[in-house]
């Protein structure tokens, strides 16, 4: 998968070499637990649904309960489907930033809470 979720925790900057000085973006990424693995046989395509950041179980309401329930997992916030090309996961199993390539380029893409005008 070359997918993760992430929250923003917030700024802070680093010292360069140089002495210059450059602003970063603080991330928390991950991990992810399988919550359900979709297959062409059952629902016409393969993908896999992914959790991030636990939910307390009274915030969850009784379908989505038995949803996490019938994965072993704990409760989440945040629901997510991917493609799989090709993958094997299987439920429970937790994704976390220690199965990218160091080094390589990521794509991040950030959304905004949305105060509106």
């Amino acid at each position: 998968m070359k997918t993760i979720l992430g929250k923003k925790m917030g700024m802070t900057q680093i010292f360069t070499e140089a002495g210059s000085v450059v602003p970063v973006t603080v991330v928390e990424a991950g991990p992810m637990t399988v919550t359900q693995i979709k297959t062409v046989e059952t629902d016409g395509y393969e993908a896999v649904q992914v959790g991030f950041e636990d939910a307390k179980p009274q915030r969850v309401n009784k379908p989505m309960t038995g949803h996490f329930e019938k994965a072993g997992v704990a409760p989440k916030k945040h629901l997510i489907e991917f493609r799989t090309e090709g993958e094997a996961y299987e439920l429970g199993q937790q994704i976390t930033v220690a199965d990218f390539e160091v080094g390589k380029l990521l794509d991040v893409t950030g959304t905004s809470k949305g105060k509106g005008t």
